[in-house]
């Protein structure tokens, strides 16, 4: 029948045969013709459009318990063929999955599910769960190897345990807020670990770190990543609940040693914040040092402190992008990190390639260093290796940027200078250049950000040669207004 039917069947079989009666059991229905309530179960079988190759076939499912449970899933398979309408293609395509799914003793897939993929023209397979969508998603990334292990990272620690159940299609905004409320609710027990006075209670969380603003930050950026590749694969349909979610956007600001600050440190070990910037004076004084006892990497270190490129860019800069007599150096190459291992590639970003231009006092360093380079290559004779970059240790090899990490904290604290990160050098670079009164668009370009909001944003409330003159001018405006006295 077109339209389905609903009958019982037991697993009695005929007693001369063996074989199973099916439908035809003589204990299924009453003297009436009635069906036994006594007897058997339900089951409904359905005439479904014809395969691709065009025979025919039904969908049948039995084991029901109730006429009433078989009628309901009756009416569902009828109404999921009724969603694709005169397409013969789409009707074929679910009567595909309705067949896949009772095969495998599955729930019918849901209406409404089936519809958005109609209208979104996507396969109408069963869904996949977030944890299998992200697998696969990671895999079939091919982008920098240093921003899918980050990712892949985020999926395995984060997402897959707090949403990898859910159905992709099922996954909504406040699946992704509770995910967020279980970060932050894990955190406060982390924070209550480490502050207890139990020994024992601290010792669970002995090198367990927060799930910080910036990390939730880079989990939203990933999910929301991968759900937009599915709503372009045509996966799924719909918006972005990643998208409709917001994080704290707290990135630390830079924090100037100030003097007081200096001492503070000095009598608690106490710094400040995340990100600490030193004064000129504390990076002259650092820069003198590191002449004095570090002079294979004391260029470097001054070409990053004056000019403020990124630890990766100052490492892989080529000899050929340095044109000391034109007073001018261009950043298109990094040396990263992927793990331990390291590779050269292009800056992180289209506006990451630029052109530095040197003031006097860096052309002067950089060309005493290209002598003492010189002094060395010959010193070395045919075992100089041909690398063509700019900077390199005694022996002609790159620096491995780990390594100038490492050397940098070990001079600060042999210099007695408060600590700062090697990546503080760019961030005071950034704050002694506007408080020289640099513009922002020429520090952005410097810097190489796309945009001026970043470095406005992270660098103005550092100056305070800007606010000095601002707090002055509003005084001079009050103080027009005072009565003059004799």
């Amino acid at each position: 029948m077109p339209d389905g039917s609903i009958f019982k069947r037991c697993g009695c079989r005929q007693p001369d045969t063996g074989k199973p009666f099916g439908n035809a059991c003589p204990k299924l229905r009453r003297p009436n013709r009635a069906w036994s309530s006594e007897h058997g179960h339900w089951a409904y079988q359905l005439e479904l459009p014809a395969t691709g190759d065009g025979r025919r076939r039904q969908l049948r499912r039995a084991g029901l318990d109730s006429r009433r449970e078989a009628a309901a899933e009756l009416d569902h398979a009828r109404a999921l063929l009724a969603l694709a309408g005169h397409d013969r293609r789409r009707r074929t395509e679910i009567a595909d999955l309705l067949q896949a799914t009772v095969r495998a003793g599955g729930v019918l897939p849901d209406i409404d599910g089936v519809r958005q993929r109609l209208r979104g023209d996507g396969p109408l397979a069963q869904m996949p769960t977030v944890a299998e969508y992200l697998i696969q998603w990671v895999n079939e990334l091919t982008i920098d190897a240093n921003t899918i292990r980050g990712y892949e990272s985020i999926v395995r620690v984060h997402l897959i345990p707090h949403l990898g159940q859910i159905p992709l299609d099922k996954l909504r905004t406040g699946h992704v807020r509770a995910m967020f409320t279980a970060i932050e609710n894990r955190n406060e027990e982390i924070r209550t670990a480490k502050a207890s006075t139990d020994p024992g209670v601290r010792a669970t969380v002995t090198g367990v770190r927060l799930t910080g603003p910036s990390t939730r930050q880079r989990i939203r950026a990933c999910l929301r990543k991968a759900i937009n590749d599915a709503l372009a694969d045509e996966l799924i349909v719909g918006s972005n609940p990643a998208a409709l979610v917001k994080t704290p956007a707290s990135r630390p600001l830079p924090v100037v040693w100030e003097d007081e600050r200096v001492q503070r440190w000095e009598a608690t070990g106490e710094v400040p914040g995340p990100v600490m910037v030193w004064t000129d004076t504390q990076i002259v004084r650092f820069l003198d040092y590191a002449a004095a006892h570090a002079p294979d990497l004391y260029p470097m270190w001054h070409y990053m402190a004056y000019r403020g490129p990124r630890r990766g860019e100052a490492c892989g800069l080529r000899d050929s992008d340095v044109r000391l007599d034109r007073r001018e150096t261009t950043i298109n190459n990094q040396i990263a990190t992927h793990g331990y291992t390291t590779v050269q590639k292009p800056p992180k970003s289209r506006a990451g390639t630029r052109d530095l231009m040197l003031d006097a006092e860096t052309v002067k360093v950089l060309a005493a260093y290209k002598a003492r380079r010189a002094a060395w290559q010959l010193a070395a004779g045919s075992s100089w290796p041909d690398t063509g970059l700019f900077f390199v240790r005694p022996d002609g090899q790159p620096w491995h940027p780990n390594a100038v990490t490492q050397r940098f904290r070990r001079l600060v604290r042999k210099a007695g200078l408060p600590p700062i990160r090697l990546h503080d050098l760019r961030h005071g670079a950034a704050t002694v250049a506007l408080d020289a009164g640099v513009d922002i668009k020429v520090l952005a370009e410097q810097l190489g950000h796309s945009t001026t909001t970043l470095t406005r944003d992270t660098y103005q409330s550092v100056t305070k040669e800007l606010h000095r003159s601002a707090a002055e001018a509003v005084a001079r405006t009050i103080d027009r207004r005072r009565p003059k006295t004799a």
